[in-house]
């Protein structure tokens, strides 16, 4: 009976011992897509061009990111507006023909507090009457989003579609708006899933304020918000933006993917992310709030990213800035307001010099791509 119970203790850990070399085993492919959006470092052809090549050469998916209003008149005819159709006609040009898109789109607007700006014959322009006085489930606004979206699906051909940009800000900070567009966006996703089944359709949410006590948010609004939206969103998308929390950049929480990963059994990507490689500092009212990082805490933050990324089967990364914008924040305004939280988190420096967690990237880019069964 001794020998026994030893033989087993035995088989029980040569188990143990294989399980814990099979987990430390280097990865040869990855199972989810990375890259980045061409937001340009600075106001020039130059940026611009440098945006997109470099967009190519250092991943395998670009972010067409339209964050900036919607093109709510023309879209309720079934157009858009010739500003924004020059955009896409760009951005459609530069990008290789069989390279992977990932369309990001919403009806919220950039304080997501309310609907989406106009974007007429620029970027965020006030809305026009009625449009200002319309709400998110407004019939010409159900109407306009979804024309809106079909016809970007149409233009781009894209792999994915987020049809909200963090849209658990929205309960957040104007709670008594939620199910107005809880109903705009049941209704798009449903009608959208009919027209295009094997589309990844989806919505983003900020997972560190889906995370009890990382923000200061009402967490049980929180939860409310994710129970409506993950039956009409096809992927868990996550903006992620840990040094937006409580633990600033001090501290990566090392739990935080892991607890996200309990939230359900969809598939998990992050939409947009990114880490500071320097200090910077931010105005909350009155009071300035001062950030320290450096290149090395930029690199883990992006080594944790892309291990969390291959042990929970990740869509998709994306970290939203190629390359420090510096020039572009000085020429528009050098304020310390939100502007500023994301300037240094590039993986090129504002110089175009290569910053360590580079490096990190390439190595998990180098390997094929494999997708999930």
């Amino acid at each position: 009976m001794r020998y026994r119970n030893f033989g087993i203790l035995i088989t029980i850990l040569i188990v143990s011992l294989c399980t814990t070399l099979s987990a430390q085993e280097t990865p040869t492919t990855r199972p989810f897509r990375m890259g980045f959006t061409p937001f340009p470092y600075d106001i020039s052809f130059e940026a611009v061009d440098y945006s997109y090549t470099t967009v190519f050469a250092e991943g395998d998916l670009i972010m067409h990111h339209f964050d900036s209003g919607v093109p709510w008149v023309e879209a309720l005819e079934g157009t858009i507006s010739q500003h924004l159709q020059d955009d896409w006609n760009y951005r459609l040009l530069r990008t290789p023909e069989n390279h992977p898109v990932f369309l990001s789109l919403t009806p919220i607007n950039f304080d997501r507090n309310g609907l989406a700006l106009y974007h007429g014959t620029a970027e965020d322009q006030p809305l026009p009457a009625p449009w200002d006085t319309y709400s998110f489930n407004h019939p010409d606004v159900k109407t306009a989003y979804f024309n809106y979206v079909e016809q970007a699906i149409t233009f781009f051909s894209p792999d994915y579609v987020n049809i909200g940009i963090e849209a658990n800000l929205l309960m957040k900070i104007s709670p008594h708006v939620w199910d107005d567009y809880m109903e705009l966006h049941r209704e798009t996703y449903i009608h959208l899933k009919e027209l295009h089944p094997d589309l990844p359709i989806f919505v983003s949410m900020t997972g560190i304020d889906l995370l009890d006590g990382y923000t200061d948010v009402n967490h049980q609004d929180q939860l409310q918000a994710f129970r409506d939206l993950i039956d009409y969103t096809d992927i868990f998308a996550l903006s992620m933006y840990p040094y937006m929390t409580k633990y600033m950049s001090n501290e990566i929480p090392q739990d935080m993917y892991d607890l996200l990963a309990e939230w359900t059994e969809k598939p998990m990507a992050v939409s947009e992310t990114g880490y500071p490689a320097q200090d910077f500092g931010i105005y909350v009212g009155d009071i300035r709030v001062q950030f320290f990082s450096d290149e090395t805490k930029q690199a883990d933050y992006i080594q944790f990213l892309l291990d969390e990324a291959y042990q929970h089967n990740f869509v998709f990364v994306v970290n939203f800035v190629l390359r420090d914008y510096d020039a572009l924040w000085e020429k528009i305004g050098a304020r310390e307001d939100l502007t500023i939280a994301w300037r240094d988190t590039g993986l090129f420096d504002e110089n175009g010099n290569e910053r360590p967690a580079l490096s990190i990237w390439r190595d998990w880019l180098n390997m094929p791509y494999q997708k999930p069964n």
